[in-house]
């Protein structure tokens, strides 16, 4: 990782946070390092920087922190690497580039940087004891994990995948016929010579991945993946009563109403996985433009590669659902400008790595494959990589992927058109001289209108052009679905872009502020 006086200094401008931990640490590696390593190696990864001292009482960030330098420099790095490769920590995830020392007004300091540690590894824990010595960071503190975050951790290590364990006592009994039937129906028009066609049930189940034998105990039952995609609501909801299906509508609203539909538990339709990727398939596809366009044998098409990417989209919100989770909830979201689709689990794995596609770790292999065997999904990692693309040729606006560390959940949102816009129209606030198909970060030259907290993003991008969502959610004081909501808007406006990755870019401001209205 590069580092030099100058991006020292340009981090410490913007103060402690997810990524950033400062520690006085003349003489010594202070004790409190260790939990700091556990939990950037268990989030996303950071930097320590030791010989920064942060005076808590100074208000203004840019004078808070003090760069004070250590003594002797070899000396912490050599016990900091015999503490890393004793039996302080469980694993040692560094390598020898990733601490260094650093020159600094004339002074040294430490810099440690803490990759984000491999799913296969995690948890990264203290003391022997998983439980009690596994951090994550929020913010810019670190704090113990409860036992469910651990446990989601260690079931996330399983490179078999969550959904393939034995449910005990539920069998065919607890499949739903009619979602198998219908399945099966699918099945065969995708796959109209297979030999997985001629069996029974319980067979096609077990060839699915859905039923399986433990051959050492005798015990035999459906797997998470066969229960939840195909069984009955009931027996469902009495193994998993954490584990919630929900979809809003909230386009189209009037007045003060909050929804005008709605897809729950609430006993009007079976409530397994398949039906609700069915039912609220056509649901949220309903309002995307198709535009006119025939095939090759001149029948009409009004398939898209928009349409295409909300199928993906939703494939991958289930099947990285961490089923298992403490009050998980699989939550799609139709807005008049956007769809969101959530999902209960953090990635697995840096949001780069999934932006450049290529690898596909899915918590629930075994439903990948029931949904890949009908027509949905990608084994190889291109699936988010090809709603990035479907949506570049929009001018609707940029997906935005959301590891959302607070509350357990990854959300991805995707910009549409209002139901007043159309595919084939310039977006309403462009100026009149703008060519109809140009790009949604084009700068625009004509005044804008934009409400208040698009203003205030807006000014505080031109403030700190390195500013982060989570920067910006205490600024303006909103939560962060409202700032990524307006973050899409304004890119469509052409107001702003992002330069870069997530984690390396920064936001350009593409118009004057006379323009702003």
């Amino acid at each position: 990782m590069k580092m030099n006086e100058k991006i020292i200094k340009e981090l410490l401008l913007k103060g402690e946070r997810v990524t950033l931990e400062c520690k006085r640490a003349k003489a010594e590696s202070p004790k409190s390092v260790w939990a700091t390593y556990s939990a950037f190696a268990n989030t996303v990864g950071g930097l320590i920087l030791l010989g920064v001292n942060e005076d808590m009482e100074v208000k203004d960030i840019m004078k808070r922190y003090q760069i004070i330098g250590v003594d002797d420099p070899m000396k912490i790095i050599t016990d900091f690497w015999n503490t890393l490769n004793s039996d302080k920590v469980n694993e040692n995830i560094l390598l020898d580039s990733d601490v260094k020392v650093v020159d600094v007004d004339g002074v040294q300091i430490v810099c440690i940087h803490v990759p984000q540690a491999d799913w296969r590894v995690k948890p990264i824990y203290l003391n022997g004891n998983v439980y009690k010595g596994t951090y994550r960071r929020n913010n810019e503190g670190d704090y113990h994990c409860t036992e469910a975050q651990v446990k989601a951790m260690i079931r996330d290590s399983n490179a078999d995948g969550n959904d393939n364990i034995l449910i005990e006592y539920y069998g065919m009994d607890d499949i739903d016929p009619a979602s198998l039937n219908q399945y099966r129906t699918e099945f065969r028009q995708e796959n109209r010579a297979h030999i997985w066609n001629s069996v029974d049930d319980k067979t096609f189940l077990k060839n699915l991945g859905g039923y399986t034998e433990d051959r050492q105990t005798g015990r035999e039952g459906l797997t998470l993946a066969g229960l939840m995609m195909f069984g009955r609501g009931l027996a469902i909801r009495d193994r998993f009563s954490n584990f919630r299906m929900d979809y809003l509508d909230m386009s189209h609203l009037v007045g003060d109403e909050r929804y005008h539909d709605r897809l729950t538990y609430d006993g009007l339709w079976e409530n397994n996985l398949y039906q609700f990727f069915r039912l609220v398939l056509q649901k949220v596809q309903f309002d995307l433009p198709r535009p006119f366009k025939l095939d090759k044998g001149g029948r009409r098409n009004d398939d898209t590669k928009q349409h295409e990417a909300v199928r993906e989209a939703f494939t991958n919100a289930i099947i990285h659902c961490d089923l298992m989770m403490d009050a998980g909830i699989l939550r799609i979201e139709k807005h008049d400008d956007r769809l969101c689709f959530r999902n209960p689990g953090l990635l697995k794995l840096p949001v780069e790595a999934i932006y450049k596609g290529g690898n596909s770790k899915a918590r629930n292999p075994k439903i990948q494959n029931m949904l890949r065997m009908i027509g949905f999904g990608e084994n190889v990692g291109s699936g988010f990589p090809k709603i990035i693309a479907a949506w570049k040729e929009t001018n609707w606006g940029e997906p935005q992927l959301l590891n959302k560390l607070d509350v357990d959940e990854v959300e991805l949102v995707l910009p549409v058109p209002s139901p007043k816009a159309t595919s084939d129209t310039a977006p309403a606030n462009a100026p009149a001289n703008a060519p109809v198909n140009a790009p949604a970060n084009a700068p625009v030259n004509a005044p804008v209108k934009l409400i208040k907290t698009q203003i205030a993003i807006v000014k505080a991008i031109i403030n700190d052009n390195h500013v982060t969502y989570e920067d910006l959610k205490t600024i303006i004081g909103v939560n962060k679905s409202t700032i990524t909501r307006n973050i899409a808007v304004l890119k469509e406006k052409g107001v702003i872009r992002r330069v870069g990755e997530d984690k390396n870019g920064y936001w350009e401001v593409l118009m004057d502020n006379k323009n702003v209205e």
